[in-house]
């Protein structure tokens, strides 16, 4: 058992404690489960793919449509090549199987202040606001979300849900756990703290680009 389930199970043990009651049993747990409230879902009448792409890209974000994992490589260097960017690029370990350009320089850890492209790949993307979800980790170190001007994201089609609430349960379910970080990502940083001015790469990314798988 990892040092972090330890904690939580001392911290849970500890409020069972106060309470003076043991651990909930199956059907307790369910009971509970179920009260979860459903929170008001705006309705949608698009395709989710199709509401994403619109909202990502309203908000300076870009787009780009490949039919598998394999193309992914190919589409990056072409975006790669269309900025004039360096043949460097820092790739989330979660995207290390795939057959990247041989003349493409390519590592898998974090990114340092010279990185001037990282590529993820993204959790879930959600339609409502067209955003990505980011869950840090060793195949996705949240620098990788905030340090390169270009930031290249892989996202599956079949990953994109209608709602915040549908998301999050995306993340609870992941088989290796909660995240330490997760990263909601609109597009572009971005701040008009300057005389009410649109700047973009202010905190972040100047340009987010989305590679959707299939």
């Amino acid at each position: 058992m990892s040092a972090a389930m330890n904690a939580r199970d001392a911290i849970l043990g500890s409020v069972r404690n106060a309470l003076r009651r043991g651990p909930l049993d199956d059907a307790r747990r369910a009971e509970l489960d179920a009260r979860r409230p459903r929170h008001t879902r705006p309705a949608q009448d698009e395709d989710l793919v199709a509401r994403f792409v619109r909202k990502f890209e309203s908000r300076a974000g870009t787009t780009q449509r490949v039919a598998s994992r394999a193309d992914v490589p190919a589409a990056v260097e072409a975006y790669r090549t269309a900025m004039g960017l360096p043949a460097r690029a820092v790739v989330g370990a979660a995207l290390q199987d795939l057959s990247w350009p041989a003349g493409l320089e390519v590592h898998h850890g974090a990114a340092g202040i010279s990185e001037t492209m990282s590529v993820s790949q993204a959790l879930a993307g959600i339609a409502e606001p067209g955003s990505l979800m980011m869950a840090s980790g060793p195949a996705s170190p949240i620098t990788h979300n905030f340090v390169p001007d270009d930031h290249v994201v892989v996202l599956d089609a079949g990953a994109i849900v209608g709602h915040f609430e549908e998301a999050w349960e995306i993340l609870r379910a992941r088989p290796e756990g909660m995240p330490r970080a997760t990263n909601i990502i609109s597009g572009p940083s971005r701040t008009a703290d300057v005389e009410q001015t649109i700047q973009l790469g202010a905190h972040g990314p100047r340009r987010v680009h989305v590679i959707l798988v299939g």
